[in-house]
């Protein structure tokens, strides 16, 4: 009897060992094609993080403002030694006597959503580790007789050079966009204004340019 019990924990040991060698030659191939710049395979690492966000629940450390525009984060584009993200921001209100008052407006918002995703994007990928990261926030404009659009009021073309020199800890949502290099409008009463973004260049160097005032 004590045998047969040897025997079946042996063969228990050989299928776990086969599983574990199986699935760590997968994770490295799965690596290596990602460091070689396969497109695919790079598209659906980010695919699957970006399922996994949606997925989870939020983490206590993470506003539910920021963990909402994380969750609504779709991908726009991927290749060798880049990932591109687009995600929503809509401001947060709140009822002041009687009456809803806007507390933080969708740019607000962007910064959290932009400085949390730039880090979880450079650093949380698991097999992959882009030099460039470019997050784009979009958010609802309504116009007189017009639908609503949704159009970008935030993007952030940051190397990882510059995240680098981030302190993720100590800096606010926004010198953290500042210093990836967010590019943003603001208009009359600090109001956010669109900006045109273009497709990634791999030849292109990233934006570098701080916040432009609308006179």
């Amino acid at each position: 009897m004590m045998q047969w019990a040897l025997l079946g924990l042996a063969v228990l040991f050989v299928i776990v060992a086969y599983i574990v060698i199986q699935g760590t030659r997968a994770a490295l191939a799965w690596r290596k094609a990602a460091e070689s710049g396969d497109a695919k395979v790079i598209r659906d690492i980010l695919e699957d993080a970006l399922n996994g966000w949606r997925s989870v629940k939020r983490p206590g450390t993470i506003p539910v403002e920021v963990w909402r525009g994380l969750q609504s984060a779709q991908a726009v584009d991927a290749g060798p030694g880049f990932v591109r993200v687009s995600c929503q921001a809509e401001g947060e209100y709140r009822q002041v006597d009687g009456r809803w008052q806007e507390i933080r407006n969708p740019l607000q918002e962007g910064f959290g959503v932009t400085a949390k995703a730039a880090e979880m994007l450079f650093y949380e990928l698991g097999h992959l580790r882009p030099r460039r990261v470019q997050i784009d926030v979009y958010t609802s404009f309504r116009e007189a007789d017009a639908p609503p659009q949704l159009v970008c009021i935030l993007s952030t073309d940051a190397t990882r050079e510059a995240a680098r020199r981030v302190d993720w800890d100590e800096w606010t949502a926004e010198e953290i966009v500042d210093g990836l290099g967010g590019r943003y409008r603001l208009g009359d009463g600090g109001r956010p204004l669109p900006v045109e973004v273009a497709a990634p260049s791999q030849a292109a160097a990233p934006g570098g340019a701080r916040a432009a005032a609308q006179p």
